[in-house]
């Protein structure tokens, strides 16, 4: 997989990052989601190579990157710290401003990075995912029904239990969607119990340090000044829980496009084509 892209471990001021890069043409920077790697990215990177510099790192507690020390109030895990390691690690490469694509737990931070520094990001995509406070001031039954894992994941110490007595069923993924190597390095990362707490704590993170930053950023009035577009899947929940996403992140963003892509939750694996033609569009247009 990555077939041409260079595989480093980049050394930054809080967090030693897992990346692969390649490609030619304007920086952009892909953020992978729950419970996936960078691999994740395996089969999008190669077509965005063909006209951008492509760069997917494990996030901090994810895959082969660090795992940062535990603080009671998850600030090693929050999106904020994960938004420097961005910054530090395209500033790294020599990329001063950049494009940012995250999506599910990925796209926490890519917006997270975008509202931080608004003076880097040229462009960002949102894939399968609504601000942090804008899902939970909408927490209704179906919420909690459907996305009950928030909650679970919130707590201590049971959720990396449940998960480590048995990851492979718990997660329950197959090799044929996501390929053989890429499963590999999934299934590492879900073996792991130091990756297990680590993306576990993500979670912790978002239920606290990472939803008071978000209100501060609406007290404050500060929106999202690049271009943004977000993506949902046709055969996922986030339309049928959300209705109009788009709507949302207007409350979030001057410039807004949206639309869904014909895959389920995982696009990036189960259509790569669809969700790189869209991706183009978006971070060559001029608009």
């Amino acid at each position: 997989m990555f077939a041409g892209f260079t595989q480093q471990e980049v050394t930054l001021s809080e967090a030693v990052l897992n990346v692969r890069y390649g490609g030619n043409g304007p920086p952009v920077l892909l953020l992978h989601g729950h419970p996936r790697t960078h691999a994740t990215w395996s089969k999008v990177a190669p077509l965005l190579a063909q006209s951008f510099t492509v760069v997917c790192p494990d996030l901090r507690g994810f895959g082969r990157s660090s795992k940062p020390a535990d603080l009671p109030d998850h600030a090693g895990s929050s999106k904020r710290a994960k938004a420097r390691d961005c910054i530090e690690l395209m500033s790294f490469l020599g990329f001063e401003e950049f494009a940012l694509v995250g999506h599910d737990r990925g796209s926490y931070t890519a917006y997270r990075t975008a509202l931080d520094y608004p003076e880097k990001i040229t462009r960002l995509a949102v894939l399968e995912c609504v601000p942090i406070l804008e899902a939970l001031e909408r927490c209704n039954e179906k919420f909690a029904r459907q996305w009950y894992h928030w909650f679970f994941f919130a707590q201590p110490e049971k959720p990396e239990r449940a998960i480590l007595a048995d990851p492979d069923q718990w997660y329950g993924e197959r090799p044929e969607t996501m390929g053989d190597e890429e499963y590999e390095e999934f299934r590492r990362a879900i073996h792991d119990p130091a990756t297990v707490h680590g993306m576990i704590e993500d979670y912790r993170a978002g239920l606290s340090v990472d939803r008071q930053h978000e209100l501060q950023d609406r007290q404050a009035g500060r929106m999202i000044k690049c271009p943004l577009l977000s993506l949902w899947a046709e055969h996922d929940d986030l339309e049928e829980i959300y209705g109009d996403i788009p709507a949302i992140w207007r409350r979030w963003a001057h410039n807004v496009q949206g639309k869904s892509i014909n895959s389920g939750h995982h696009m990036a694996e189960e259509a790569p084509e669809e969700l790189t033609a869209t991706l183009r569009q978006f971070l060559l247009s001029s608009e």
